[in-house]
Formats: structure tokens, C-alpha cells, sequence
């Protein structure tokens, strides 16, 4: 391609740039409607190999993370946690899909400060949670988790069958007086003869969820359930290796003209569409929007408020492994999940957060963490013991979106990521305790809860960026939101923002279904402009 002066292609009716959770599920939505649809993705597809299933490839070398540095507040580099392919980051998601609670939507005191309400309520999302979960084949069972909230429908598939260890576990935690349930993933999964679901003879390997791509394209991603049949339309298309640079205005800027786009090739391009849609992920749609700023937008696209770049969120997350008295023999770990501190406790007037199964840990990964658990790990249990005894949690609480956690550029358009790593983490902390405090109870050693880092890339917090938020929130009040309720700019008609950039607050369950059920009330709301 060679550098077009004017816009090259016939104009489309969308744009969509991006298409992971929220790209991708958009363009399913307006794919049905003739509406001439065009989805740029800065990666091209993930390849399908052995490596996608190689812990030591994936966690150890980084085998799929993009080659790219950002830097943090003290300007030192740092590799962040994303990968750019075709279904963007839903490719190594973990695909428990949660709704967030009704208490979530709403202000919430935290002991390190205030989570803000939303401009909708969680029944103005119900009706998208629940196509939501149809669509990515969420199996799980409504009604077993004492937090959630109201639901119009049953899930589509039934939950998966905890494995023996795992029933166990859930059967001592409700001795406890808990209430433990089946954790809501999206797995294509077949039924046994009793109507549960479990692992598919094609499927066996689904250990592989957290962090892995699935060879056997098992999982629910956006790009196996909604980029492929969207692209079954003959209206629909999709450009790959193509990272889109900069969004142009006309005079008045009110309105988005161009989106300028470079090849991996080198070649560059302008298009056109009546509508553009923002979905690389919070922080690279921040950054977008910062480097299109022109002479009617000098702070950067749609930033009037300010806002855009500010409260940026990812969750204050703890993966840790317990050693289980009894080996666990677990091949599907991650069925289970426990939310009974999710909104307090009875010595804690704050929320703690949520505690859900990880993947199951293998000798390769507790390998690569040995210089970190140096005293805790004994030689009368080496790794391949270790791994064989392995209970591993996810334990996830609320970050907070502070003003000061951002997102800016460097003169040279490098990505400058300045977080405050240390955010409301009290009450996660309270809740490492609890699950500690339990071990003895749940058939576990004592005092063994060992970190798990590498599913956080080697102990670097800041790269950590799986569950990135709030970094282009949408609200009611220009002076405070960079997107109205539909996530359309306040300032630029024909842009929305459908990634979790638009978070005012992220709760404390992975925001990914949050994002796929807003694609779908986005797309909603677009069908009905565009005629």
C-alpha cells in the first residue's frame, strides 16, 4: 500500500477498531444487519500449535505477549501483560464470566476510599448479561451464589461438574457455613448422561484456560464465538495487522473524517464510516484517543473532562497455591468460586472481594517460581509432588479509580502507565487471611499458600494489566465523563467507546462478560441510529 492523501476505500457504516471482548461482540451484534461493518485488528491470528498449551512458552518466555514496552511513573520500562491477535486479550482470558453485583452499580465505601455509582443500574444490563452468557456459552447455575442479582433467565448450558478434590473442597467450605458455587466459564463443553457438563474428549486439556490460548478452540473467546461468524456476512469485513495511528475531526470537531491506519507492512491508509467505535483495550484506547488531539480537541480526542487516561483500573489480584494433604488429581481445576466476603464481613465493615479456582498449577510453573518460594517448599516435596498436591485460588478485590492512576504519552507516542500499585488492598489482604485461616479446615497444609506469580508475569504487578478499566468512563455529566450512557464521545457524535474503558468503577469479578453484554446494548443503541 502507499500513503493516501484522502480517505482510501468506500466509506463504511462502522468502524469497529479492535476486536476483543467488546470489539468483537459488537460487530456479532450489527453483523445480522446488512450495515457495512469493517473491524481493524492491530495483530493478526494467533497460530495454533503446540506451544499454546506450553507453560514454560506462554508464562516463562512470554512466547505470545506483544514485544512492546511501556514505562511507569518513575520512567523505567516494563513489559505489560498484552497480546495482540484476533480476538484481542479474550485469547488468554481465563473466560470466568461474571455479572457484576447490583451493589456494584451502585457508590460503595471501601476502606481505601469511594467506588462510584453508575449512570445505569444493573437491570438496564440484565437483559444483556443474559445474551451475553447465551452467546459465549457460559455454563454455570443462577441461584447458587448469594450475591448476585436478579436474572431473567436460567444459563444456556449447566455447570461444570466439580472434579472429586474440588467437590470435597466445596463440600468442607459449606461445613464451614459458606456458600461456595459453580463458577460461571465459558467453555464448549459436552454433557454426561445426568445432564452435566463436563470435559469433552476434544476438550481434555481445558486445564489450559488460565493465560493459555486453547488449541482445541475450547474456550469462549471473542474471536472463535463472535469475529468468525460475523465474518460469514458478506458485509462485514476485517483488515489484521493494521494499528490504527490516529483519528481525524472535521473543523468543527464534531465529528470523526478518518482513521489513519499502518500496515505491518508498512504501507499506510485513511478510512472513512458514519460511526467509529473505540475498542483496543483501556489503555491503548486511551492512548489513541491522547494522540489524535488537534486544535479543536488540544488535550487529546473527546477530553474536554479531562478524564481520558484517568482512573485507571485492573483489580488488586492474588494467585495462590495451597498443597492439599491428599493429592488432587484435578485435570478441570476451575469450577468453584466463593463470594461470601464479597461485600463484607462480619469483623469488617468494607468488601473483601472474591475467591474463584485457577487453573490447575504443573511442575513447570512451580519450577519457574522456586527462587521465590526459597524456605517454603521442603526437598522431602520436590516439584512433581508438589504439582501433584497443588490447589490453586484466584483471589480478586476492588481497585479503586483514583485521578492519579493514568495513562499518558511520551513525546514519542510510548505508552507512560503511572499507578499507585498499593490501592485499596487492605481487604484482600483480610481476605488471604480468611482463606488461610481455613486451610486446616479444607484438607490443606497449614502454612502453605504460596504465591503464585506467574500467572502475573514473574512478580511485575504493574504488567498485570489482564483486568485494565475506567480509563475513558462514561457518565451523565460532560464535565466529568468523556462518554454519555450509550458510550458515544460528548464531544464527537460518531465516536463510542466499547471496551471496559468505559467503567466508572470495576468491581471485583474479571469484567469481561460486563464488557460483552455493553457490546451488545452498544450495538442496540447503533442499530437503532443507523436506521
Amino acid at each position: 500500500m502507499v500513503v493516501m492523501a484522502d480517505v482510501d476505500f468506500p466509506p463504511y457504516d462502522v468502524i469497529i477498531i479492535g476486536s476483543g471482548a467488546g470489539g468483537g461482540t459488537l460487530a456479532h451484534r450489527l453483523a445480522p444487519s446488512g450495515k457495512r461493518v469493517l473491524i481493524l485488528e492491530r495483530g493478526g491470528h494467533l497460530p495454533r500449535e503446540r506451544d499454546n498449551w506450553d507453560s514454560t512458552a506462554v508464562f516463562v518466555k512470554g512466547r505470545y505477549r506483544a514485544p512492546e514496552f511501556w514505562l511507569d511513573r518513575h520512567g523505567e520500562e516494563f513489559p505489560p501483560e498484552v497480546n495482540y491477535y484476533v480476538g484481542g486479550n479474550t485469547k488468554f482470558y481465563g473466560a470466568a464470566l461474571f455479572r457484576l453485583r447490583p451493589e456494584d452499580f451502585g457508590e460503595i465505601r471501601h476502606h481505601g476510599g469511594l467506588s462510584p455509582a453508575w449512570p445505569i443500574r444493573y437491570e438496564d444490563l440484565e437483559p444483556y448479561y443474559t445474551r451475553a452468557e447465551h452467546l459465549y456459552r457460559v455454563h454455570g447455575r443462577h441461584g447458587e451464589d448469594p450475591t448476585e442479582g436478579p436474572y431473567s433467565a436460567q444459563y444456556a448450558h449447566p455447570p461444570v461438574a466439580h472434579e472429586p478434590r474440588i467437590q470435597q473442597l466445596s463440600d468442607d467450605l459449606e461445613k464451614q457455613g459458606l456458600h461456595p458455587f459453580h463458577l460461571p466459564i465459558g467453555v464448549d463443553l459436552t454433557q454426561d448422561a445426568h445432564g452435566a457438563a463436563t470435559p469433552s474428549s476434544a476438550c481434555i486439556r481445558c486445564d489450559r484456560v488460565d493465560g493459555f490460548p486453547c488449541l482445541v478452540r475450547g474456550k469462549s473467546d471473542a474471536e472463535v464465538v463472535c469475529v468468525e461468524p460475523a465474518l460469514r456476512h458478506p458485509n462485514v469485513e476485517m483488515l489484521t495487522h493494521a494499528r490504527v495511528t490516529r483519528l481525524d475531526t472535521d473543523p468543527a470537531g464534531r465529528s470523526v473524517t478518518a482513521v489513519e491506519v499502518e500496515f505491518g507492512d508498512g504501507g499506510r491508509t485513511r478510512l472513512a464510516a458514519d460511526v467509529v467505535v473505540v475498542a483496543c483495550g483501556a489503555v491503548n484506547s486511551a492512548a489513541l484517543l491522547l494522540a489524535s488531539a488537534g486544535d479543536r480537541h488540544p488535550d487529546g480526542l473527546a477530553n474536554g473532562s479531562g478524564v481520558v487516561g484517568r482512573h485507571y483500573m485492573r483489580h488488586n489480584n492474588l494467585a495462590l497455591m495451597a498443597v492439599s494433604k491428599e493429592p488432587n488429581d484435578t485435570a478441570f481445576q476451575k469450577t468453584l468460586a466463593l463470594h461470601d466476603w464479597y461485600l463484607g464481613a462480619d469483623d469488617w465493615d468494607f468488601p473483601l472481594g472474591g475467591i474463584q479456582m485457577l487453573g490447575k498449577s504443573d511442575a513447570e510453573q512451580i519450577h519457574g517460581e522456586a527462587p521465590r518460594w526459597a524456605g517454603a517448599v521442603t526437598p522431602d516435596m520436590p516439584f512433581a509432588v508438589l504439582a501433584h498436591h497443588a490447589v490453586d485460588f484466584w483471589l480478586c478485590g476492588e481497585d479503586l479509580p483514583r485521578a492519579g492512576n493514568r495513562v499518558t504519552l511520551e513525546s514519542d507516542g510510548q505508552i507512560r502507565l503511572t499507578l499507585d500499585e498499593h490501592n485499596n488492598t487492605a481487604g484482600l489482604g483480610r481476605l488471604r487471611h480468611r482463606l488461610q485461616h481455613l486451610l486446616g479446615r479444607l484438607g490443606m497444609h497449614k502454612h502453605r499458600l504460596l504465591p503464585h506469580s506467574i500467572y502475573l508475569h514473574k512478580g511485575m504487578p504493574i504488567g498485570a494489566t489482564a483486568h485494565q478499566a475506567g480509563t475513558v468512563r462514561f457518565g451523565t455529566d460532560p464535565a466529568s465523563s468523556a462518554l454519555d450512557v450509550h458510550c458515544r464521545a460528548h464531544e464527537v457524535d460518531n465516536l463510542y467507546v466499547v471496551d471496559t474503558s468505559f467503567f466508572p468503577s470495576v468491581g471485583a469479578v474479571n469484567p469481561s462478560l460486563t464488557a460483552m453484554a455493553n457490546a451488545l446494548r452498544v450495538g442496540d443503541h447503533l442499530l437503532e441510529r443507523l436506521g
